[in-house]
């Protein structure tokens, strides 16, 4: 296969999209392809905290304990519960993973069954996984590093804060305003970080199980040839999926507030219906409120299946069918015609 720039990518990512989730068209390969490639390439898998706030109390000031006061048991049970939440974490790192190999395998070879990547790809997907856990810690190591000098200025503006009761705004610029840019930088390193994992040594990985500096070897050998061409690439990656984001949360955001005022005003019905319910009636009123609210979770997922779907779809495509060019044994089985013709030749 020969090197294709990356705008012309653009349309032989479209015409892979194409070929996998609609040609021929099943309801249940395209959900759940779309579902995978969801998942993959991280739109819908952003994990979200939010803490508790506790009850102001009805005396002059807050009440603050000391952490002395934490009982050995409790710190025990904290210890424990922040360890079994890491565990589930990198389990379902690790499974996402397992997922992006298996999605790679239907992508280059137009299997739109999970099974036979999720087995073949195994191993490398194991060790894909182990590298990019070395790459995590690498990242939050240069993040705590930069974060370093700026330390000191938050502790001034907390202790501040605490003492007059209101934070300085002069204080709280001169501390937040220099942490911009490098909070930018460091989105930029992630970014590229990423792409660089995914799109360019991830297939070195799964097509000849090649080691981490293997891999990278490959990809900045390529970079380093085409620099402009990596960039436009790289550019393109960020921003075509953005603006096709904005465009369809501008034009699904009407119907979609629609729908969920139907769902709102007939949960709110029933909800007020069984209100002074009690014994069996108001058994049912929960039952009818959790059906409701399943139906209504159902919808929003398969729309985002249908929407998101081909889009991450595309993002998968488009990075295979730019690198397949760079990348022989990639794009031998891009291309297998091409392959067969050079082979006679």
């Amino acid at each position: 296969m020969r090197p294709v720039s990356a705008i012309d990518s653009v349309s032989l990512a479209v015409q892979r999209t194409k070929d996998l989730l609609f040609r021929p068209f099943n309801w249940g390969t395209y959900l759940k392809l779309g579902l995978v490639a969801l998942i993959t390439e991280g739109w819908g898998t952003n994990l979200r905290s939010g803490g508790n706030k506790g009850s102001r109390p009805t005396g002059g000031g807050p009440i603050i304990n000391s952490p002395f006061d934490i009982s050995a048991i409790k710190v025990a049970a904290t210890i424990a519960s922040v360890l079994l939440f890491m565990a589930f974490l990198l389990w379902l790192f690790y499974l996402v993973t397992r997922l992006r190999f298996a999605f790679f395998y239907c992508l280059v070879r137009n299997v739109k069954q999970i099974r036979p990547g999720w087995r073949a790809l195994r191993e490398p997907a194991g060790r894909f996984f182990r590298m990019n856990l070395v790459a995590c810690l690498c990242y939050l190591l240069l993040l705590g590093l930069m974060a370093l000098p700026f330390i000191s200025g938050f502790i001034r503006l907390f202790g501040q804060w605490q003492h007059d009761g209101h934070p300085n705004l002069g204080l709280l610029l001169a501390v937040v305003l220099p942490l911009i840019p490098v909070i930018l930088l460091m989105v930029l390193v992630a970014f590229l970080a990423d792409l660089v994992l995914r799109d360019f040594m991830l297939p070195h990985y799964a097509l000849e199980n090649a080691s981490a500096g293997e891999a990278w070897g490959w990809a900045w050998r390529a970079i380093a040839d085409e620099k402009k061409e990596f960039f436009v690439y790289a550019l393109l990656r960020l921003v075509l999926p953005t603006v096709a984001l904005a465009i369809l949360f501008m034009v699904l955001i009407v119907p979609g507030l629609l729908f969920a005022g139907a769902i709102g005003a007939v949960w709110y019905a029933i909800h007020g219906s069984f209100a002074g319910a009690s014994g069996a009636s108001a058994t049912i009123g929960v039952l009818l409120q959790i059906f409701f609210g399943c139906v209504a979770f159902l919808f929003f997922l398969v729309m985002s299946i249908g929407v998101g779907g081909p889009l991450s779809t595309w993002v998968r495509a488009y990075a295979i069918s730019f690198y397949g060019g760079r990348y022989p044994a990639l794009g031998n089985l891009l291309n297998p015609a091409m392959h067969l013709k050079t082979d006679a030749s």
